[in-house]
């Protein structure tokens, strides 16, 4: 099978663009760009670091650029939108939907926002800022406030009619929507109804009233879960007085969907979703020092707990090597319990009535656990430091670890949301801190006890 053009780039896009950098082969660069998909080229741009980067975009054709800024991560679009003017900016994102725009222009400073939004016609800055009066991260943030609206006391012969007219629906566009003289949302009337019933009907008695309408303040994520758990393309969004300002739809949830996997992977490790891979070593040092800070007090208490015991690990050599799988047994465990509660947080599987019922359930688990590795720890711990006692004592230790592991792993995320803070930003150094302070004091202080 003959190799497309995509391939090429997902298999060494790095690689061309360097060699037609090195050899000042900017036409060849340019036809490659134009042949690519604007989602390609951000993912091309996001593959190439800080200098190649200010190299390209500019050879980028002009139409395209909007696009490429919307698909492009927080981070390398603001870097680029810093080589842009107002005028290359209002024209790179003049053709985009006014959901795109705003997700542009809220990542810029406020007068440079305000310059961009001075010179656009009065049309696109109303729609534009219908979305900016809302948080990025709501549905009023998401909506797209480009929707076709009809009313119900009329025929489908007249809605045939009226779209002819316009000649064009928006993307992803699969249901027109009902409103009153108020502009107050009814229902919706699906695109496969318009063609498949008698011309004769009215909307009325055609449309459907299954889709209710979400409020422009709800979260993203409960956004998300609506349209998982309906199968929806779109969906109207309301205000608080049910007068239709927009809609969302389905391509705006895959990215918030795709969003919210990458923030609660990256910030266990103190990142953030939009993190440039490439980003100058000044602005990554800077971000990841203060999670590092975090660990390092972590750190110190858990070698604060191991200098209580110095005496005794002194006496006992096999203490030291053994520490560690006290320790990781009991991680390990936590975060398995752990990311299955923040999981079930984000999908809003968690409420007051079954956090008991986890949190037996998970004790039972950590509990059987412990019990079955404790055994297999011990065995091999007296065989090889022929040492029966020294077996049980680790086993012991394994058993009050994974308990303690469960424990920490559904407490400390349910505590961490009560008080509003993100249990995936901060839920595993405190999860980690829980079970090696557990661990050491529980097959330290029973080595004082018992052995030593």
């Amino acid at each position: 099978m003959p190799e497309t053009t995509q391939d090429k780039i997902d298999s060494h896009p790095i690689n061309t663009f360097a060699e037609a950098l090195e050899t000042g082969r900017f036409l060849r660069m340019r036809r490659l760009l134009a042949s690519l998909h604007p989602a390609e080229i951000a993912h091309l741009l996001e593959s190439l670091p800080p200098v190649e980067r200010q190299v390209c975009w500019p050879i980028i054709n002009p139409e395209l650029r909007g696009d490429v800024l919307s698909y492009l991560g927080e981070d390398v679009q603001t870097d680029l939108i810093r080589t842009m003017d107002t005028e290359d900016l209002v024209s790179a994102t003049e053709d985009l939907a006014p959901d795109d725009v705003a997700d542009i222009l809220q990542n810029l400073p406020d007068h440079v926002t305000q310059e961009v939004l001075n010179v656009m016609d009065s049309q696109h800055r109303r729609r534009v800022e219908t979305v900016l009066a809302y948080d990025e991260e709501t549905a009023g943030g998401l909506m797209n406030t480009d929707v076709v609206t009809i009313r119900s006391d009329i025929t489908l012969e007249v809605v045939l009619r009226y779209l002819r007219v316009l000649g064009e629906l928006p993307e992803n566009t699969d249901s027109l929507y009902v409103v009153d003289h108020q502009d107050h949302y009814i229902g919706t009337l699906p695109l496969t109804q318009i063609v498949s019933r008698s011309r004769s009907l009215t909307v009325s008695q055609v449309m459907s009233h299954q889709i209710e309408a979400i409020l422009a303040s709800t979260d993203e994520s409960d956004v998300a879960l609506r349209f998982e758990k309906h199968d929806l393309i779109s969906a109207p969004v309301v205000d608080e007085g049910n007068h239709l300002l927009g809609r969302i739809t389905i391509d705006d949830v895959v990215d918030v969907i795709r969003d919210d996997a990458e923030h609660t992977m990256l910030s266990m490790a103190g990142l953030g979703e939009d993190e440039d891979t490439f980003a100058p070593v000044k602005k990554s040092v800077q971000r990841r020092s203060l999670w590092l800070g975090v660990n390092l007090c972590t750190a110190f208490l858990a070698a604060w707990v191991i200098g209580l015991f110095d005496t005794t690990i002194e006496k006992q050599v096999a203490l030291a090597i053994l520490m560690p799988i006290v320790a990781s047994m009991g991680g390990v465990a936590g975060s398995q319990t752990l990311t299955l509660v923040i999981r079930s947080m984000a999908l809003n599987q968690l409420n007051d009535r079954n956090e008991r019922w986890l949190l037996k359930k998970e004790l039972s688990v950590g509990a059987i656990n412990g019990v079955i590795w404790a055994i297999a720890i011990a065995i091999v711990t007296a065989f090889w430091f022929t040492s029966i006692q020294l077996g049980v004592l680790i086993g012991v230790a394994i058993i009050i670890n994974l308990i303690a592991a469960a424990l920490a792993g559904v407490s400390i995320p349910l505590m961490l949301k009560r008080f509003g803070i993100d249990p995936a930003l901060s839920g595993g150094v405190l999860l980690t801190t829980v079970t090696d302070v557990v661990g050491f004091v529980a097959f330290l202080g029973f080595a004082t006890l018992f052995i030593v």
